[in-house]
């Protein structure tokens, strides 16, 4: 097997971009620690945590293509993501898309079919 990190595959016309030219460049590791408060909670399709909950940021929902053959996880990625400078070799081995929503299975409120869902950590 191989480890690779994680690349950006996001097309410049992505909300998500927000005038950053991510396609390609390495997604910085990144661990949301608060002190304060142990449990953390991701929740998709919104961008404000529930009563009594604090948002420690809010972005879009990211993972790897259905099509790859290998598992993947759900990330929230920070609505003004980094990534690392210089960074654009393409080696295609862990790739990150924005998540869309399908409307069948899924319900198709809140969520929106064919566009990017958002998704907010919280803490408490």
């Amino acid at each position: 097997g191989y480890m690779y990190g994680a690349e950006y595959q996001v097309h410049d016309r992505s909300p998500f971009t927000r005038g950053k030219a991510l396609r390609d460049h390495d997604v910085p590791c990144a661990v949301c620690y608060v002190p304060s408060r142990s449990t953390q909670l991701m929740i998709p399709a919104v961008a404000r945590c529930p009563a009594g909950w604090s948002r420690e940021y809010y972005g879009y929902l990211m993972t790897s293509s259905y099509s790859h053959k290998h598992s993947s996880q759900f990330v929230c990625v920070d609505h003004d993501a980094e990534y690392v400078p210089g960074s654009v070799a393409n080696l295609n081995g862990a790739l990150l898309y924005p998540v869309e929503g399908v409307c069948g299975s899924l319900p198709c409120a809140p969520y929106v079919d064919g566009y990017e869902l958002t998704c907010v950590v919280c803490t408490k």
